[in-house]
């Protein structure tokens, strides 16, 4: 069966270029577009998944980490009462406009932690140390946010909202959703930011007992009117359904995707039709020396899987490719196994519904009309 699906395919090489070349653009772009909402989306929430230790304490009506409205000093105190907590790190998270040596000018966001703990960042390091940022009029930019941040080198000097600092340390991607992150002390933070030195955006909670965290949580939320404590993991997908809520994100991404389906789909199974349609004689005479149409629909689909894996195989070939060409600019994203079985399963039933045409077509044939003058 394998052999002589395998002749088929041969024998007539354009239309089987055509199928497979179908099949590689449709798992291609399902994969490029699957990969950009996948950075996306860890971008949304990359504050939080990267300080996953702690329980993040927000104001009552926050549900997103890019949109932290401000909160009393005090509640920090009210926080570190309870039993059970070990210690209360603020976090400040402020806007601000930066001008560069070059004249460039960017929008950034200042993250304020506070020392020596450094609770909420900065995370994957490249050169120098969270330390670094204790030194005077001192930053942490990302490697990867140099062409936004005019080109910046470490030790250069340039403005924040019109104050002068420079770039102590950097990072190597760390990344944000729709701005930039960088990080100092929450001293300086608050002076860049003109944030106001009793407030702050959030707290991050260290426990004495990680296995207490759920009770905690419970605690605050039943005494603290004012806040709300957050699972780390429960914080991040709140900020992500806020945003695709609030935003086109998931409907285009969702469209793009449905019409790459659609593209395979239709591509494999025009091709398999008229190459069915080509080779009707030859089909034609195997149902005319027994062959039953069980066997034709096997031979049809056994050549449309051939064409589905060899599609599968080179489009995710190009897919890992784009993958790892466009994390040289700082858009890193990795796909999960589960995700990959299902670029396979959707490439097979691309293949398998694509065939649907021809074996329609060709088990309707009787074996005597291929015969007539």
């Amino acid at each position: 069966m394998f052999k002589t699906a395998l002749r088929f395919i041969l024998y007539d090489k354009p239309k089987s270029i055509g199928a497979l070349a179908g099949t590689i653009i449709s798992i291609f772009l399902i994969g490029q577009q699957a990969g950009i909402f996948i950075f996306l989306i860890s971008a949304m929430s990359s504050l939080v998944q990267n300080n996953s230790e702690y329980i993040w304490v927000v104001d009552n009506m926050t549900t997103n980490i890019n949109a932290l409205a401000t909160l009393d000093t005090r509640v920090g105190y009210e926080l570190k009462s309870i039993e059970g907590i070990r210690q209360v790190y603020p976090l400040v998270v402020t806007p601000g406009a930066a001008r560069f040596e070059n004249g460039k000018s960017s929008g950034i966001t200042l993250i304020g932690v506070e020392a020596p703990v450094f609770a909420g960042g900065p995370w994957a390091l490249f050169n120098g140390k969270k330390e670094d940022m204790l030194r005077d009029e001192a930053i942490i930019t990302d490697y990867f946010d140099k062409a936004s941040l005019g080109d910046i080198r470490p030790g250069q000097y340039f403005e924040i909202n019109g104050k002068k600092v420079f770039n102590a340390a950097q990072s190597k991607g760390v990344r944000s959703f729709g701005g930039i992150y960088t990080f100092t002390t929450i001293e300086r933070a608050r002076y860049l930011g003109n944030f106001s030195t009793d407030k702050a955006s959030a707290f991050l909670v260290e426990l004495k007992n990680k296995e207490e965290e759920q009770k905690i949580i419970n605690q605050i939320n039943a005494t603290m009117k004012s806040v709300r404590a957050w699972k780390s993991d429960d914080f991040a997908k709140a900020t992500i359904i806020t945003v695709l809520k609030t935003s086109g994100i998931a409907i285009s991404f969702g469209t793009l995707i449905l019409f790459a389906l659609i593209v395979g789909f239709v591509i494999i199974g025009l091709t398999l039709y008229s190459a069915a349609i080509d080779r009707i004689k030859d089909y034609g005479t195997l149902k005319a020396i027994g062959a039953t149409n069980g066997y034709i629909r096997k031979l049809i689909i056994t050549q449309a899987l051939i064409i589905g894996v060899l599609g599968f195989c080179i489009g995710m070939a190009l897919v890992e490719g784009f993958r790892h060409g466009i994390a040289k600019a700082g858009t890193i994203f990795n796909y999960p196994m589960w995700l990959r079985f299902s670029f396979f399963g959707v490439t097979i039933v691309i293949a398998l519904c694509g065939s649907l045409f021809a074996i329609k077509r060709i088990t309707s044939l009787e074996p005597a009309q291929v015969f007539r003058a």
